[in-house]
């Protein structure tokens, strides 16, 4: 037997069990993929998928210590945006 565990491949998400995960709606999590605002997927065939790790970087993307926090970043509500405001939101602070 060897010493190191076998990695575990990805796992991947379907939309409802992405949003479970999420504690969101479906509907608000296709909402937030189609304006763009939502946590990174793929599509495989015609089905959308989210990797868990990608789901969790778009949580922590959001994360506060207080309201006062600046935080690392800032999760949009699933609405259009001006084009600059996402641009802004998607590129890493410095």
């Amino acid at each position: 037997m060897s010493a190191q565990p076998a990695e575990l491949p990805p796992r991947y998400l379907r939309t409802p069990e992405a949003a479970r995960f999420l504690g969101l709606s479906g509907r608000t999590l296709e909402k937030h993929r189609t304006y763009g605002t939502g946590p990174r997927y793929s599509k495989l065939g015609g089905r959308v998928v989210y990797r868990v790790e990608d789901l969790q970087a778009w949580v922590e993307r959001g994360s506060k210590a207080s309201t006062s926090d600046l935080g690392v970043g800032t999760v949009l509500p699933a609405r259009r945006h001006a084009s600059d405001v996402l641009l802004r939101v998607s590129q890493p602070r410095r």
